[in-house]
Order: C-alpha cells, then structure tokens, then sequence
C-alpha cells in the first residue's frame, strides 16, 4: 500500500520575523493544525519543537527558502485540503508572502505505508523533477502517475 508524498519550495519575501510576513506567520499553526485535522492526512514534517517546516533551516543554502512536506491517503485528500479548506486563501494570496519570480516547485510522489520522507530525499526528487520533468517517479498537478506509474488524467 501507498501513501501521496508531496514537497513544495518558494522563497519567502522576507524572513518569518519580517512585519510584512506577519499574516502568513500568525496563521501557520491553525492552518497546520487544520491539515492535520482532514481527512487522509497522514504526516508533516515539523522543527523539533513541532512547529511548522517554515521554521526549519533549508537544505537548499538559503535561509528565506521556505520548504513543505507532507503525506496523504490520496491525492483527492491533498487536493480537499489545499483547494477547498482555509488553505486556499493563503494560496491565491501566495504573492504577499512568497517571490513569484523566485525559484518554486511543486511536487508529489508514491512512497510506501511505513515510509517518511526525508529533508535529503525531498531534494533528490526536487532535483530529479526539476531535470526530467514529470515521471512515475515524481510528478507534477500537470502529469500525475498513480502507485504502477500509470498517467492519469485529473
């Protein structure tokens, strides 16, 4: 059995302390809390303190790097979560908080039931996505692959 892994990457605008950041950070913990509270959520990855990745220093050499990860059931749980919950608002408001011109990526992947995702293999598969496109392996909303790397059409 399979579980959806997903990582996305933006460059904040500035760091989580900046005022101009200030309604994205007063609402990562109940939009966190709230993602945690849907329907096939499975798993985030969090600081140490168990707060949200945003706080978490980035693999990528840059500190306003922003990086999420999480697992789902299924891509409908992920999609109910980022498309039709409080999330959204955040996501059409995305350039408030995030360098639009920046570097940004979304992806998702299959991993199996007892697997965690790891801050090194996000950035292989962001790597890998970023060189070959979308594949079995590790897609994009654009080219999706179900769990016997079939494309599928959403």
């Amino acid at each position: 059995m399979y579980y959806l892994a997903q990582a996305n990457i933006a460059r904040f605008k500035a760091s989580l302390d900046n005022p101009l950041m200030k309604e994205f950070t007063d609402f990562l913990e109940p939009v966190n809390k709230l993602a945690e509270e849907s329907e096939g959520f499975i798993w985030r990855l969090t600081d140490t303190d168990g707060k949200s990745a945003s706080y978490i220093e980035s693999p990528f050499k840059d500190e306003l790097m922003a990086i999420n990860v999480s697992v789902w059931e299924d891509y409908d749980s992920l999609s109910n979560f980022v498309y039709s919950s409080v999330h959204s608002y955040f996501l059409r408001n995305k350039k408030k908080w995030f360098d639009l011109g920046g570097h940004s990526q979304f992806i998702m992947w299959w991993i199996p039931v007892e697997e965690t995702p790891t801050l090194e293999m996000v950035k292989k598969k962001l790597l890998h996505h970023e060189k070959h496109g979308d594949t079995p392996s590790v897609f994009s909303i654009k080219e999706m692959f179900d769990t016997q790397g079939n494309s599928i059409k959403k």
